[in-house]
């Protein structure tokens, strides 16, 4: 029976996308739930496993071809796997299966950004010994796995002059698709918002002192740490609770007012910058958001993201803090009307009761839309935040 290889059904957001990495060749055999190819969108890589059990007799759309919703991409005959095993006698069939499904188990946990570089450099994954979470394999981890002493880098003696550029080599190579929606969604807020960003600074010393108290109880607790994001998004809510109009958003003519809280988090993948929505973000408890935002952190290295996962939010928030960034004015993620950058903590001398003092301070950055957000709602917005942080006891107490 001739099966069919589809796209699968892309949500309203995503229109197309393109091909990156297939894993099987015409002719080969696959097995039920088997990735066969890698579909890149402008949100997440998507997965496209095989149907069922058979001979990829025929693959209909190669590499970097652009397909859109139930596209066919390739054919599976499941009839033909008979005839497949049949020409291996000297292996049975169940140590075929096993042998296979061991394989696939394996490749299965590989990030698409790993897999791709094991798929192009040929390396059985199998021979590589992974340093990441569970034992999972990282790119670090196939970067090592090639080292050899003929590759290695002879170290420097002192006082030897090192040459910076001498190569000149230039490398094009395209733009994905998450950087190319990126870089449209930036442009685009800049040219349709009226984005402005008002600054101030909060002193982490009450949250330090609170989380350094309940750290280790809370992860006995819970399973999970207590880290300082689920500070900011429960600040964040009870700012936007004060002043709804920074959780709203325009659409066309009308000003879209959400009678609910779904907070972006901004987190790194290898593909660049993506931000999964925290849903309900005032319902969850500290130990439930910091899970989500692990989970997030997690999923986003591994490229295993849904559309689901990035689809909607009504307000963001990024820690440009984790790179060492000091200050910054952040870009709207449209169509939202206000996002709030997070920075370093560095000690810096204030004046508290007419003394200076040393403090850990972090700058607040809060990037509006000035159509709807006027400067008295969004300066007082950010003053809440950071009263709410300089006094962690109001979040428990939501005063």
């Amino acid at each position: 029976m001739l099966i069919e290889v589809k796209v699968p059904v892309l949500s309203e957001s995503i229109t197309e996308g393109t091909l990156i990495s297939w894993h099987k060749q015409s002719g080969e055999f696959v097995l039920r739930d088997e990735i066969l190819v890698e579909l890149e969108t402008d949100k997440v890589v998507l997965e496209i496993v095989a149907p069922e059990d058979g001979v990829l007799t025929e693959i209909k759309k190669a590499n970097g071809t652009s397909v859109g919703s139930e596209e066919v991409l390739a054919v599976i005959d499941s009839e033909a796997k008979a005839s497949l095993q049949a020409t291996r006698p000297t292996v049975s069939v169940e140590h075929t299966a096993t042998v296979a499904s061991a394989a696939s188990s394996t490749h299965a946990k590989l990030s698409p950004a790993v897999r791709k570089r094991v798929n192009e450099q040929g390396i059985n994954p199998e021979h590589i010994v992974g340093t990441g979470k569970d034992g999972r394999i990282t790119k670090a981890d196939v970067l090592n796995h090639n080292k050899t002493p003929s590759t290695a880098q002879p170290p420097v003696q002192p006082g030897t002059p090192t040459q910076l550029g001498a190569s000149r080599e230039e490398r094009r190579v395209p733009m994905t698709r998450l950087r190319t929606r990126i870089a449209e969604r930036l442009k685009e807020a800049q040219n349709t918002a009226a984005m402005l960003t008002t600054f101030n600074e909060v002193n982490m010393q009450p949250v330090m002192d609170m989380r350094g108290r309940y750290k280790d109880k809370f992860e006995k607790e819970y399973g999970i740490k207590l880290g300082f994001m689920s500070f900011f998004t429960k600040a964040v809510v009870e700012g936007l609770k004060k002043f709804p109009v920074v959780n709203a958003s325009i659409d066309a003519n009308d000003i879209v007012y959400h009678g609910y809280f779904d907070i972006s988090i901004a987190v790194s993948s290898p593909r660049g910058l993506v931000v999964p929505v925290v849903r309900n973000a005032d319902a969850l408890s500290f130990a439930e958001l910091e899970q989500q935002i692990t989970d997030y952190a997690i999923k986003a290295r591994e490229g295993k993201l849904s559309i689901d996962d990035l689809t909607g939010g009504t307000f963001t928030i990024s820690n440009g803090g984790v790179f060492g960034s000091l200050l910054s004015t952040p870009i709207l993620n449209p169509p939202q009307s206000g996002i709030l950058g997070m920075h370093k903590t560095q000690i810096r001398p204030i004046v508290e009761n007419g003394e200076i003092v040393a403090r850990p301070m972090m700058y607040l950055a809060l990037s509006y839309d000035h159509r709807i957000v006027d400067g008295k709602e969004a300066v007082h917005f950010l003053i809440t935040v950071k009263e709410m942080l300089e006094d962690p006891a109001r979040l428990l107490l939501q005063i």
